[in-house]
């Protein structure tokens, strides 16, 4: 089966974009500069993502705001039309998080759902719709300068606010805006026609806009402290091992896994996803054994090198009785690498003084 490709695919070719498979797409990975500066663009500058392989089912029409309150685990009773939420499909056997999920709230009774491209035919399947994906192109600008970046092109679109979502109109083409991303930093996602994507890429570079691939997508979240399904999501793990309660309605009388997530937090979760600080600038991985105290308490779901704090930083699920601060040794092959308990997010460390204090050579 071939992979599919994003409609900028030749645009990110012309700009040495380095290309990898990822969740059945062709998408880029990194372009000339390397994965590091693209990091550090985002935090401090500006940069574009394509995240076209993020999946979009538009849904609308009487009643589909009650069958999304009914399938999807946060309440929208806590937001409006013209909002954005994060929000949770889960299984209603066990709790666990079919996938993680972005809802566009675009009109009274209209709703963009998006959701991680590998599932994106299980949450069509869940709320019905359609599947609009290969209609548009999806420009995450993200950064602390994003939105002054952007301003230059489309104020309209700068000015949605956080978390909000708002139509603009790009080369004469309708398009949307939300106050969204995935990186710890500010910034906007824009979806736009595919015909007009091109000129809005080519607009964001020209105005000094960095392109960045998925390998800084990645190491941006993580260092942000955001789940990433697959890893710190997904078979068998609940919002409430992740540390999500916050994206569970409890109060609606109804959802997808809403027994379970009950059951689950009057027993007390047997696990809890926390925040690893190496001590060294060697990466922590995934899938390494944590012991605490001479006793293995948990495995590593997402690790990597921090470029903004120069140490290893991981996120890991280990026993809910392990604090804050608390000695990890990480085991990897050949080698067991120490590290601490922390709250994420990870960049935010260097900023209060956090992460000082110890050796990061």
């Amino acid at each position: 089966m071939s992979l599919r490709r994003s409609p900028l695919h030749e645009s990110h070719a012309a700009l040495g974009a380095r290309f990898v498979e990822f969740s059945g797409w062709e998408m880029p990975l990194s372009y000339p500069s390397g994965t590091l500066a693209e990091h550090l663009a985002c935090r401090s500058g500006a940069v574009v993502f394509d995240v076209s392989h993020l999946g979009t089912v538009h849904v609308e029409g009487p009643g589909t705001r009650d069958l999304l309150q009914r399938t999807l685990s946060n309440d929208l009773d806590r937001i409006a039309p013209g909002r954005a939420q994060y929000t949770h499909l889960l299984e209603e056997s066990d709790g666990s998080v079919a996938d993680d999920i972005i809802v566009w709230w675009t009109g009274e009774d209209a709703f963009d759902v998006m959701p991680n491209a590998a599932n994106t035919g299980g949450v069509l399947a869940a709320v019905g719709g359609t599947d609009v994906t290969d209609r548009r192109v999806v420009l995450a600008i993200q950064g602390p300068t994003a939105r002054a970046a952007l301003g230059t092109i489309s104020p309209e679109a700068a000015s949605v606010e956080r978390f909000a979502t708002r139509p603009f109109t790009f080369a004469g083409a309708p398009c949307r805006a939300a106050g969204t991303g995935y990186t710890g930093e500010d910034g906007v996602e824009c979806a736009l026609p595919v015909e007009v994507a091109r000129a809005m890429l080519d607009a964001l570079v020209s105005v000094g806009v960095r392109p960045a691939g998925l390998g800084a997508r990645d190491t941006l979240r993580l260092e942000a402290g955001l789940p990433l399904h697959g890893h710190e999501l997904g078979p068998g793990i609940t919002p409430l091992q992740a540390g999500l309660g916050w994206v569970v309605g409890w109060s609606k009388p109804e959802f997808r896994g809403r027994e379970a997530l009950l059951a689950e937090r009057s027993a007390g979760v047997v696990r809890l996803l926390r925040g690893l600080l190496g001590e060294t600038r060697r990466p922590l991985r995934a899938g390494a054994r944590c012991a605490v105290d001479g006793a293995v308490s948990g495995e590593v779901t997402s690790g990597s090198f921090s470029p903004l704090l120069g140490r290893g930083i991981a996120l890991a699920f280990l026993r809910p009785e392990v604090p804050d601060g608390a000695d990890v040794a990480v085991e990897h092959p050949g080698a067991t690498l120490a590290a601490r308990v922390v709250r994420p997010p990870f960049h935010r460390l260097a900023e209060d003084g956090t992460a000082r204090g110890r050796s990061s050579s």
